[in-house]
């Protein structure tokens, strides 16, 4: 019995990490967004948490820390969808004020203060965006792991690749708090 007792613990010293490990692996999207319809993805974006999540039939298969909006800034919490999917996206509010190649005015939210003369509004860059409502949408940018953009939601760039070769047109956007 002492020797049965023996092997069950040792084996469960090996097995519970390997069971653990495997709880929390979230499957590689590889050829997701070659297999069709995307009737059975959805996006769950998870304020408090700082999450997004990309469902697929269900099933989690995707994971990403975001960034949403500041306070003040607030990201809008519903239920939308893709609406637009632009890879080289770049924001028409926020930007720089570029002359001949150099800023001459940055950080500047175009609805505010005047244009320099002779310069021209250069928005700031929103790889891999997709829009969910008006002027909102995930992104890649900086994560810094709390609530820092203007409204959007943020994803590390390899993210939100994922995310934007994963989806399209009409896939369920849910943003909760």
């Amino acid at each position: 019995m002492k020797t049965l007792l023996s092997r069950l613990a040792r084996w469960a010293i090996l097995a519970v990490p390997l069971v653990l490990g495997q709880c929390m692996h979230v499957p590689e999207l590889g050829a997701l967004a070659d297999q069709g319809s995307t009737s059975q993805r959805r996006i769950v974006v998870d304020l408090g948490e700082q999450k997004a999540r990309l469902y697929h039939q269900g099933k989690l298969v995707a994971v990403s820390p975001i960034s949403s909006g500041r306070e003040g800034k607030s990201s809008p919490v519903g239920r939308f969808s893709v609406i637009e999917k632009d890879a080289d996206h770049r924001s028409s509010l926020y930007g720089n004020y570029v002359r001949d190649g150099k800023v001459v005015k940055e950080n500047i939210d175009v609805r505010k203060g005047g244009r320099p003369s002779g310069s021209k509004f250069e928005g700031v860059p929103m790889p891999y965006f997709l829009r969910f409502s008006g002027a909102y949408g995930l992104h890649a940018g900086r994560v810094p792991g709390y609530p820092a953009s203007s409204g959007c939601i943020r994803l590390p760039k390899r993210h939100a690749k994922r995310f934007y070769d994963a989806v399209r047109l009409g896939t369920p956007v849910i943003v909760q708090r």
